[in-house]
């Protein structure tokens, strides 16, 4: 029983003259709808927050020209209100928080649905960056007044003429919110961010694993963070430092020393500092960005010393174990295929062979050297080949019909030399978000899947198409450099992993030395110089 009904009950029952006790009465019975009214109102004040997102890993050595506006939309229009809620696992988290609070509202604006090729793709044109940001502040300016922005990027977008993308982004949004209203944003570990972000935002919230299992729990904190900053009860300072580290993405698994101990020494300062959030950018060499590299980000709530000392350690502490994990060595396509052959008559089974250094998808050197050594029971998930997925279409080809073309080897130099296969279309149509797709049967019990795109097919299920069941193979080919863990290693599914080099020093391998970059000096970096560096500096 309501407090307040059982006080007026109680009045009725005190000796005191009639009207005193109307009067008593009267207030009482007003203070449970005062309140009610008090709570009505507070609920029209909820803290409207804008979200959006923009992410793309940029490879601007890869080959295939400047994705326009036509590549961002090849899947559709940008999706914009609710439909933003659910774009991606940062997405999905801040949402899912902000829900839980109860007194956020959020405002969906336009975002593109990802770039043709994903991370496969070139430079973007300044002309398709300007468009959808010009969109998304359209969409802001009718929204407008907004308490607060969440921008759910990646790190390592590149665009002609434009230096920082994602800077620039926060740095346009803060244009038309003002001075006063928070920006944060969530980012991919393989990010190039240097500190001109956070001149323009008030956070940055990073994954700490690679896999990326925690990019739900990133959005979820910065949903946190960002109604901490709206309510007035976090007032930011932030640091930043850029030690001279530049590395591979197959050499960043999170799954390993000593980044496993740089990414739970960020974690212990956050334990230990309650208010602290740091956060460590890894790098992505493949996009020649001038804030390429390593980099680490601290937020503290009003305690610049704190976000300084934090920001030196781990830059500190990053420094100090940097040999440890800026090499690697991988076997050949040839050797890497008689070690596969070592395993099977060991029984050491299932035998993964990632392709880590290719980054269009459509290299040859591993399937050709699988059937040149007459490897049994291998799953190709997936090779890129638009032209052979067209052919197909064109020639109407059906489950059962036979197939003989040759596949991939399209793209350059490094993907070796088309390979001629024979055998059977075992299936056609659409997944991983394309329209054509399909799985070719050839040689003794070998399947291969067909992409018109870079696929990474990191789990079993995600290599699951039509009849083809992925379980019963005893060689995979994946594309993929330390994704795949997550459905083959950390399982305990594969009994044997190779990480497959390439026979050239392209890109994508660790042999960074060997690109043409255009905006920074690589021998500014460790290990590719000797460069000197103060952790201190900022």
């Amino acid at each position: 029983m309501p407090d307040g009904y059982l006080a007026q009950k109680n009045i009725l029952k005190l000796k005191i003259p009639f009207m005193k006790k109307l009067i008593l009465f009267a207030v009482l019975f007003a203070i449970p709808f005062t309140a009610l009214s008090l709570q009505m109102e507070t609920k029209t004040d909820d803290y409207r927050v804008a979200v959006v997102r923009f992410s793309h890993e940029t490879c601007t050595f890869c080959p295939g020209g400047d994705p326009g506006i036509e590549d961002w939309t090849h899947r559709g229009e940008p999706a914009v209100g609710e439909e933003v809620f659910g774009m991606s696992g940062y997405m999905r988290g801040f949402v899912s928080q902000s829900e839980e609070f109860g007194d956020i509202n959020l405002i969906g604006l336009s975002t593109p649905r990802g770039v043709f090729g994903g991370t496969s793709r070139s430079w973007n044109q300044e002309e398709a960056f300007d468009h959808f940001v010009n969109l998304m502040l359209e969409d802001l300016k009718e929204a407008m007044p907004v308490d607060g922005v969440y921008l759910s990027l990646h790190g390592a977008m590149a665009v002609r003429n434009i230096e920082r993308p994602e800077a620039e982004i926060a740095k346009r949004f803060r244009e038309v919110v003002g001075p006063d209203v928070p920006i944060v944003g969530t980012f991919d570990l393989h990010g190039n961010e240097d500190e001109e972000f956070l001149k323009w935002a008030d956070g940055a919230f990073v994954t700490k694993r690679f896999p990326h299992y925690d990019a739900f729990r990133q959005g979820q904190r910065a949903s946190r963070y960002l109604r901490s900053v709206m309510r007035g009860t976090y007032e930011p300072t932030t640091a930043s430092r850029r030690p001279p580290i530049l590395t591979a993405t197959v050499l960043q698994w999170t799954g390993q020393s000593p980044i496993m101990d740089v990414m739970e020494r960020a974690r212990r300062w956050e334990d230990r500092e309650p208010g602290a959030y740091v956060n460590v950018f890894l790098g992505f060499p493949w996009s020649d960005a001038p804030t390429v590299g390593t980099s680490i980000h601290v937020m503290t709530n009003n305690d610049q010393e704190l976000a300084d000392e934090i920001a030196t350690d781990m830059a500190e502490f990053i420094w100090r174990v940097r040999s440890d994990w800026a090499h690697g060595e991988y076997p050949m396509p040839e050797e890497a295929v008689r070690l596969t052959r070592q395993a099977i008559a060991a029984g050491e089974t299932p035998v993964v062979l990632a392709d880590y250094w290719d980054r269009p998808g459509d290299a040859t050197w591993t399937l050709q050297e699988l059937i040149n050594q007459s490897v049994s029971n291998v799953l190709i998930s997936a090779l890129t080949d638009q032209p052979a997925l067209d052919y197909i279409w064109e020639e109407d080809l059906q489950p059962g019909d036979a197939f003989d073309r040759e596949v991939g080897g399209y793209t350059g130099e490094q993907a070796g030399s088309p390979v001629r296969i024979q055998g059977e279309l075992v299936w056609r149509g659409s997944r991983w978000g394309y329209d054509r797709t399909a799985a070719i049967s050839f040689g003794d019990g070998n399947m291969l899947l067909l992409a018109p795109g870079y696929q990474q097919n990191s789990t079993l299920a995600s290599s699951r198409v039509g009849p083809v069941d992925p379980y019963d193979y005893d060689v995979y080919v994946l594309k993929t450099r330390v994704h795949f863990r997550r459905g083959y290693d950390e399982t305990g599914y594969a009994k044997t992993i190779h990480i497959v080099d390439a026979p050239g020093d392209w890109f994508g391998t660790i042999r960074l030395e060997a690109l043409d970059y255009q905006n920074v000096n690589i021998e500014e970096f460790y290990p590719f110089g000797n460069p000197e560096y103060d952790p201190a500096e900022k």
